[in-house]
């Protein structure tokens, strides 16, 4: 397997995580077909979603594949007044990453972090691993130690 920047940093700090390969096909890759892919629940996914404030200042929120973010509660857990989606065509420039394979592990920078509340139901979560085809499977807990992470409420009600 090649290592991404995001196993890298975990591996260095010691941080316990399991990667999970899938088969990347020419259908359009989301989270909730990331979820179908390891035959889990889109609960149990997670997926990295990079905003940016009015100001230019980046947010990082984690949330489950089948949710939608919140654009106010974001805002709130931020602590701004508003934050929009940071366009696809700067999220690699900012973060390192691509779209589709976006860790909130290993960025370029580390930016404030936000992972839903609703992780903390589970003894793990997926995120990606730091590229397309790979996700990794962590305790929220410790993903949110090492990145440095609050649990908030972020996503609308469905």
């Amino acid at each position: 397997m090649q290592k991404t920047n995001a196993l890298r940093q975990l591996d260095r700090a010691k941080i316990a995580y399991r990667p999970f390969e899938y088969e990347i096909s020419d259908e359009k890759i989301d989270a909730v077909s990331v979820a179908r892919k390891l035959n889990r629940s889109p609960d149990e996914i997670f997926k990295t979603l990079v905003t940016v404030s009015p100001a230019r200042d980046h947010f990082v929120f984690v949330i489950p594949a089948s949710s939608e973010l919140d654009m106010k509660a974001a805002a709130s857990a931020a602590g701004q007044k508003r934050v929009e989606m940071l366009p696809s065509k700067e999220l690699l420039g900012v973060t390192g990453y691509v779209h589709g394979g976006c860790s909130p592990v290993g960025m370029k920078k580390a930016f404030p972090t936000f992972i839903d509340e609703t992780a903390v139901l589970f003894d793990a979560i997926f995120v990606s691993g730091g590229r397309i085809g790979l996700n990794i499977l962590i305790a929220p807990e410790t993903l949110a130690n090492f990145v440095g992470a609050s649990f908030a409420p972020l996503t609308k009600n469905q």
